[in-house]
């Protein structure tokens, strides 16, 4: 696996590579097609101005996040671009059999060879009740616990090298490695490279470790960032997948025309998150809903202290505090993620992000 499946291109005045994180953002008023029509749109945009990577994330049971199911959402999107890396930011893999993740993501990279990224995650992205629905057990934290023996299993199948005498030696992940020894097979050895994300220091850990890259969640654990990383780094050993240790860090970032807008429009995403962390999500509020909305001071202290870590303003001021981060953390790589209730809102926070950096215009 070539290290330059992972480290991206810096392109115009940008401090590292940027990326896209979609969580497929549904507004009240409208549908679920809508966004998704968006994330199309969205991903030819950035494909075009020479974003990195595009990652789509697992998450249930949310009616303003329609991302349920990550590689439906891949193979949709891969039929509509050509060259910008497409990947999970990520599976939750407790929530799932190894065994699917191997074949969802082996047929992934059958459609868009040389492009899939397998970003995994140990949350379950939803509430108990729902993890229990999905998992089909009333035992979670088993699924966290359990989260390495998960990983090795799934890159065993991935890489189809399960030993002599192992119970799966003769289990299969297909499409897959073993398609190569079939009679007249022809199966190129290429599997997807693995990115472990977590928003403390568990993930952070175990991916120096084993070698691997790592995604941190800043945008929702902007407190940890800085010594997840650390962590990170200090653990790092050498691996055949990556020589130095390689990190990108989530932003939620949000740029409009002018500063007065981007205000209205953190706000309505902090009411947001506020509503999902009280366990009343729903759609995504406009900016009138949240203006309209009566907050109690411990409300109010909550948006202050969410709004803090989004990166907004015009695009001069996006460019300025997503330079600043990235010189307090030195990230490898920014993956950028807008919410806002319109999804021409969020095509323009890219575009203007991307002027703002001189990034490729074809």
């Amino acid at each position: 696996m070539s290290a330059d499946e992972i480290r991206g291109t810096t392109h115009g005045t940008a401090p590292v590579p940027l990326s896209v994180l979609d969580l497929v953002t549904v507004g009240a008023g409208s549908t679920a097609t809508d966004a998704l029509r968006t994330s199309v749109e969205l991903a030819r945009l950035t494909e075009s101005r020479g974003f990195h990577r595009y990652w789509v994330a697992e998450h249930h049971s949310m009616p303003g996040v329609a991302s349920s199911s990550p590689a439906v959402i891949l193979a949709h999107l891969a039929a509509h671009t050509e060259r910008i890396r497409l990947g999970s930011g990520g599976v939750m893999l407790p929530n799932h059999a190894p065994l699917v993740i191997a074949e969802q993501f082996g047929t992934l990279e059958a459609i868009a060879p040389g492009r899939v990224d397998l970003g995994l995650g140990r949350a379950p992205g939803t509430d108990g009740a729902t993890a229990a629905a999905l998992r089909r057990t009333d035992t979670l934290n088993e699924g966290a616990d359990d989260f390495p023996q998960q990983l090795a299993e799934l890159t065993r199948f991935l890489d189809d090298d399960f030993p002599d005498g192992h119970p799966y030696r003769r289990i299969h992940a297909i499409p897959g490695p073993v398609q190569a020894t079939a009679p007249g097979g022809v199966q190129s050895p290429h599997r997807p490279p693995i990115w472990l994300l977590g928003s403390s220091g568990f993930s952070a850990r175990l991916a120096g470790l084993l070698g691997l890259p790592f995604a941190f969640a800043h945008h929702f654990s902007a407190q940890n960032t800085v010594p997840a990383l650390d962590l990170y780094r200090e653990t790092f050993r050498p691996s055949e997948v990556l020589a130095e240790p390689y990190a990108l860090i989530g932003v939620s970032a949000l740029a409009t025309d002018d500063e007065r807008e981007s205000r209205r429009q953190t706000r309505a995403m902090a009411l947001n998150m506020l509503r999902l962390r009280t366990g009343r999500p729903g759609l995504f509020p406009d900016p009138e809903e949240a203006e309209r909305h009566e907050f109690s001071p411990m409300e109010e202290e909550f948006i202050g202290s969410w709004t803090a870590n989004i990166v907004h303003g015009t695009a001069d001021e996006v460019r300025s505090g997503l330079d600043a981060l990235h010189k307090r953390t030195g990230a490898d790589e920014l993956m950028l993620t807008s919410h806002a209730h319109r999804g021409a809102l969020r095509l323009r926070s890219y575009e203007l992000i991307a002027d703002a950096y001189g990034l490729p215009t074809a």
